[in-house]
């Protein structure tokens, strides 16, 4: 199994404070992980600090 963070990073929070904002999204998904069911096919958008969608966290299967 895969799991997968991806963030666009033209986002404008992201533009501003590339470093601050990962950090942030890492931060908060890396505690919530413990809620997610990490089976192949989970997944979520994720989120930056104005609470707008800049990206996705998945879970691939091995044939994905």
């Amino acid at each position: 199994m895969k799991f997968l963070l991806e963030v666009t990073m033209d986002d404008a929070a992201l533009t501003r404070d590339p470093a601050g904002e990962l950090g942030r999204i890492l931060r908060y998904w890396g505690g919530s992980l413990r809620h997610c069911s990490l089976e192949p096919g989970a997944g979520s958008p994720v989120y930056d600090s104005e609470y707008r969608e800049v990206g996705r966290w998945t879970v691939q299967g091995p044939a994905d």
